[in-house]
């Protein structure tokens, strides 16, 4: 089956979702860009020139575009502030849509978003893009398959000096909205457990280039007495981690470590003597489907297989608000200097 779509929003952010599209061509054949959408002409016209996308409408306002050229699909890829209207006006158009991260501003507007999906019958999903990668595919293989024994807790840190400019250098908590909501929506992936409570520290050093919020320590109550730890800071320069951040996943049999790319490393108990008790290396299990580990690509193919199928999408919002419910429960703990339990 082939979709009609509409892009809105023709920043930097979108090439990366038009090229996922163009070099995969289970997507390139489904896909059509009949429109691009952004109060930037310029902009929009730079990107059609850019993809090839002479046929597609160019306009600033969304609902003339989605009249005009009544596409399936919306890829919202706006600036968060936007996002809201820009869903609600895409799904009230009779309109699927795949949002980037976070799919709100605030669990209020999110929970508007899962509300009017599920009132108009429209699929909404959410581009967790980096829970779509090999190496967070095989952490949670290798935790389903047991050889861990029963999972302890999960830490995670995040270290980048990312110098962006433009609207993330004024973002309020731009650590925990724009950028943790990855680590967090990929531990609760890796995990399989559902997020309780947390106690959280923000901060911003004076060195930082960002507005507020630069950095943030956290610690996550998981169902089934399992412990997520989250450091980050996206202004700390000199050794950067991954994007993916560098993991630490404790079982009772043993502890797998991902250093957020190619490395790996784990063992697990191999007796029963000794002050420390002796090891053997595990090998880190595949990823259970290697059709699932090639980011914005793997994303947008389950996104419109499941409207294909008539199925709720990996990252449907439905389930993405508790991710989502993690990140503004970090913040009102930072804010409160309490314990704060997640509700979505």
């Amino acid at each position: 089956m082939s979709y009609r779509a509409v892009l809105a929003g023709c920043g930097a952010m979108s090439r990366g979702w038009l090229k996922a599209i163009a070099e995969t061509p289970a997507l390139s054949d489904r896909i059509s860009i009949v429109g691009l959408n952004d109060i930037n002409i310029d902009a929009a016209n730079r990107l059609a020139t850019e993809f090839g996308l002479s046929r597609a409408a160019v306009e600033s306002d969304l609902e003339a575009l989605l009249d005009g050229t009544r596409p399936d699909l919306v890829f919202d890829v706006v600036i968060p502030g936007a996002r809201h209207d820009v869903v609600a006006i895409a799904l009230r158009h009779g309109c699927h849509v795949l949002s980037e991260k976070p799919m709100a501003t605030s669990l209020a507007d999110a929970r508007d978003l899962v509300a009017l999906a599920a009132e108009v019958g429209k699929t909404h999903a959410i581009v967790q893009n980096r829970r779509f990668n090999e190496g967070v595919r095989r952490l949670r293989a290798t935790i389903e398959s047991g050889a861990l024994g029963t999972l302890n807790a999960v830490h995670c840190d995040f270290f980048v000096g990312a110098h962006f400019g433009g609207f993330r250098e004024q973002m309020e908590h731009v650590l925990l909205v724009d950028m943790a909501i990855h680590t967090l929506d990929a531990a609760r992936f890796i995990s399989g457990k559902q997020p309780l409570a947390v106690y959280c520290h923000e901060a911003n050093p004076k060195s930082s280039w960002y507005a507020h919020g630069s950095v943030a320590n956290a610690i996550f109550e998981f169902s089934d007495d399992v412990l997520f730890t989250y450091r980050g800071s996206w202004s700390a320069e000199g050794a950067n981690t991954s994007w993916d951040s560098a993991w630490r996943i404790v079982g009772s049999k043993g502890t797998v470590l991902w250093d957020g790319a190619d490395g790996f490393e784990a063992n697990v108990v191999a007796g029963s003597d000794g002050f420390f008790r002796p090891l053997a290396p595990l090998e880190v299990a595949p990823p259970a489907n290697a059709d699932e580990t090639h980011g914005h690509a793997s994303v947008i193919t389950s996104f419109i297989d499941a409207i294909a199928a008539g199925q709720a999408p990996e990252t449907a919002s439905s389930d993405n608000i508790n991710s989502l419910a993690m990140v503004f429960a970090a913040i009102e703990s930072a804010r409160t200097r309490q314990r704060v339990a997640i509700t979505a």
